[in-house]
């Protein structure tokens, strides 16, 4: 073992025995008779979590870079065990003295409590910003705490400026406010107008979106509506649009919203939440009556196609694939990284959602889809082979690049209703095979994706990786308790923040120049609203259609 990780598996060793579930932080130990829960049976750990993060300590620059990564492992991972509230509460609380007292002076207690909070706003800076008001609560009380400290310890002067900066930097004024209100950011999936589909992307976080809910009738509503709200909510924009519209003479009674699709319907509670997010690419939301229930059909562009020429016969595979990196990169840069986190403990309690996340996750699903519908959809079997060179070509061009839509196309060419069009393949010159069997090797999931990973290992940030393998943090989730007893194992928390690491690296530059020249809208505006066919069913149809069983 490197001498400079010793003090880091000590310091973990150790904390699998200290740290405790978010209700356990309390001054000091509770005896079980007093009718306490069994977290909070235990001692507070923070304070002797804190002492290790003063920035004074320890002087060697190895070991002070593993107290960093410790630092950044609290702060990756504390929603899993410890809400941002009760951490918060803690921190203004400055630490339970009576511990600390043997380990360091008043002094630096509090500057290492301040070095924890500086710390902790830096990587949620972002989604504190979105919350307004209710986050800048904290390092305003922060920072009026610290004040009346000034005048005991004149030391801490540097980090109550800097405090005092923090609060201007999460406040939001009235003038941001109502330039946000104003903003028009229609939801990913329902981009219908060129101008709003070639804006770049922006996180979805707590602001409000703009998106439909349709009625049995097909018409449908326009609300504007928080990603995160509850069911209940919708539904009361909703009844609210249709009590004013003109094509509703009687005024709905109890509602239920249901997701169609032409493979079936699901109906949510009133109690769901962040229900846009978690629809298909052609999933689309409907408000009715339970007796209208039975009456729903899916919008006719989800269960009829006409086939035809793709309009990929007039763009270059290069600059298709530069568009595709484009907009994957302005998704993927979205997503803060603690949404991974977030999204693989989604048993645990989380303050924030991983809204921009299952977004990335859509649109590697809506690539795969993208590819099967256009082969599909061509008649002629000579174009169809051309679509299926340019199709290897867009991969080809961006493999260095962009694994995420990268795998998505393989995939998508992999496709069973795609993979069976024999007189097509075989009219695929013996160049473009071989290539595509390199790349089907890169997608191969045996020895546990060993071929993408040693792919992967090989390339320099900045890239974009295949996100829904970034995901076997469910496997490290799984494999190995979080808690043991009623103790936190924060060895698995040191392996969860590896991985969003690992992440951060794949962004730690700008992957390419995103100004498109003004001959190339007509391709950005294409690869940013594509037009697909999720209905597996309906696609192996197609595919019979062209190339029947018996040829």
């Amino acid at each position: 073992m490197p001498a400079g990780m010793k003090p880091l598996e000590k310091f973990l060793k150790k904390q699998t025995t200290a740290l405790t579930r978010a209700g356990g932080f309390v001054g000091g130990v509770a005896d079980k008779a007093s009718g306490g829960t069994g977290a909070s049976r235990r001692r507070a750990s923070l304070s002797r979590v804190v002492p290790f993060f003063r920035e004074t300590s320890p002087e060697s620059g190895q070991a002070r870079e593993v107290f960093r990564t410790l630092l950044d492992d609290f702060m990756l991972t504390h929603p899993i065990f410890l809400t941002a509230d009760r951490l918060q509460q803690v921190l203004l609380q400055g630490g339970d003295e009576d511990v600390e007292a043997a380990m360091m002076d008043a002094a630096e207690r509090k500057q290492a409590v301040l070095n924890v909070a500086f710390r902790y706003l830096d990587t949620y800076r972002e989604l504190l910003q979105e919350e307004g008001e209710r986050s800048n609560c904290f390092p305003k009380e922060l920072y009026l705490c610290a004040v009346q400290e000034l005048t005991r310890y004149p030391e801490l002067v540097e980090d109550v400026l800097k405090l005092q900066r923090w609060t201007e930097i999460l406040h939001c004024s009235e003038e941001e406010k109502e330039s946000r209100k104003k903003q028009v950011r229609p939801l990913f999936r329902h981009f219908r107008r060129i101008d709003a589909c070639l804006q770049p992307r922006e996180a979805f976080r707590g602001s409000d979106e703009f998106c439909r809910v349709y009625t049995p009738d097909h018409s449908y509503v326009t609300i504007r509506s928080r990603l995160s709200c509850r069911v209940g909510e919708i539904l009361a924009l909703v009844r609210e649009k249709l009590q004013y519209s003109e094509d509703q003479p009687v005024l709905p009674g109890n509602l239920i919203l249901v997701a169609v699709t032409s493979a079936g319907k699901a109906v949510f509670r009133p109690s769901d939440e962040a229900v846009f997010t978690t629809l298909g690419v052609n999933t689309h939301l409907f408000a009715c009556e339970p007796s209208e229930l039975d009456s729903l059909l899916p919008l006719p562009e989800e269960i009829h196609w006409s086939p035809g020429d793709s309009k990929l016969h007039d763009m270059s595979a290069e600059e298709v694939s530069n568009q595709l990196v484009v907009f994957d990169w302005e998704l993927f840069s979205c997503v803060h990284e603690v949404e991974f986190v977030c999204y693989v403990f989604h048993g645990e309690q989380s303050r924030w959602r991983p809204l921009n996340l299952e977004l990335v996750l859509q649109r590697c699903s809506e690539v795969q889809h993208w590819v099967a519908t256009e082969i599909l959809q061509c008649q002629s079997l000579p174009k169809r082979i051309q679509l299926l060179r340019k199709f290897i070509k867009i991969a080809a061009c961006k493999q260095q690049q962009d694994l995420l839509s990268f795998l998505a196309v393989v995939l998508g060419l992999d496709n069973p209703a795609v993979s069976r069009l024999r007189l097509t393949w075989e009219g695929l010159p013996g160049k473009f095979r071989k290539q595509f069997q390199q790349f089907e090797s890169i997608a191969d999931p045996s020895r546990n994706h060993k071929s993408y990973r040693d792919l992967i290992t090989s390339l320099r940030p900045p890239l974009i990786p295949f996100t829904p393998l970034l995901l076997k943090l469910t496997f490290l989730h799984e494999s190995c308790k979080t808690f043991h007893g009623e103790l936190v194992n924060f060895e698995k928390m040191h392996k969860v923040a590896e991985m969003v690491r690992i992440i951060r690296r794949y962004r730690s530059s700008q992957l390419m120049d995103t100004e498109t020249s003004p001959s190339h809208l007509q391709t950005k505006a294409y690869v940013r609203q594509l037009q697909v066919i999720d209905n597996q069913n309906l696609l192996f149809d197609m595919s019979c259609k062209l190339e029947p069983k018996d040829t």
